[in-house]
């Protein structure tokens, strides 16, 4: 859930509240979306109710527990038809996807409240997110919340990191955006747009 002030202005304490702006800015009624990494379910649910019931949301975990977590949210909610739940690989992302994307959201590392040896790897984040920009619509947006603080987290960062600084100037626009009073291996946050 987004905390925010009284005056319904978000905190940006850390990537995930700013990830969520950009993510209800982008996302409109009618749109196609993935969550690569469902986890607990919550951007999962933010995206549902952003595309309507004219869009569709594809959300995927290779975990049983963050898939019925995501589904018992979806059902609370009664937004399940607006995402098919995918357990499985964001690596296969292309095998169930169709259309033209208006965003893609990972968030990198292992489920919250889960095994914690479980997470993601270089490997399969980078071979799901060249198919998330292959995805994308122009002008839609790949948001990427990167945990280098854990086992395997500062590996994942330099490889997301060094992929995403050699992408084309004239076909992608990539931000990278965290908090400067925070450790170095504190989360932050990448967005990448895609050129029109």
């Amino acid at each position: 859930m987004l905390t925010s002030s009284p005056l319904n202005i978000p905190l940006l304490r850390g990537p995930v509240p700013l990830a969520r702006v950009l993510i209800r800015h982008f996302l409109r009624e009618g749109d196609l979306a993935v969550d690569a990494t469902c986890g607990n379910g919550n951007d999962t649910l933010l995206m549902a109710e952003l595309v309507g019931d004219s869009g569709r949301v594809w959300a995927f975990d290779i975990q049983e527990p963050a898939i019925s977590q995501t589904a018992h949210k979806l059902a609370q909610a009664v937004l399940s038809e607006r995402v098919e739940l995918i357990q499985a690989g964001h690596e296969t992302m292309a095998e169930h996807v169709s259309g033209d994307l208006a965003a893609v959201v990972f968030n990198l590392g292992y489920l919250p409240g889960g095994d914690q040896t479980v997470i993601t790897r270089p490997e399969t984040t980078m071979a799901a997110l060249v198919q998330s920009l292959g995805l994308l619509r122009p002008g839609g947006i790949l948001a990427i919340t990167i945990y280098p603080g854990h086992d395997g987290g500062a590996s994942e960062r330099r490889t997301v990191d060094a992929w995403a600084t050699g992408l084309s100037q004239k076909e992608f626009h990539p931000w990278r955006m965290g908090q400067l009073n925070v450790p170095y291996d504190a989360p932050y946050f990448v967005l990448i747009q895609k050129a029109f």
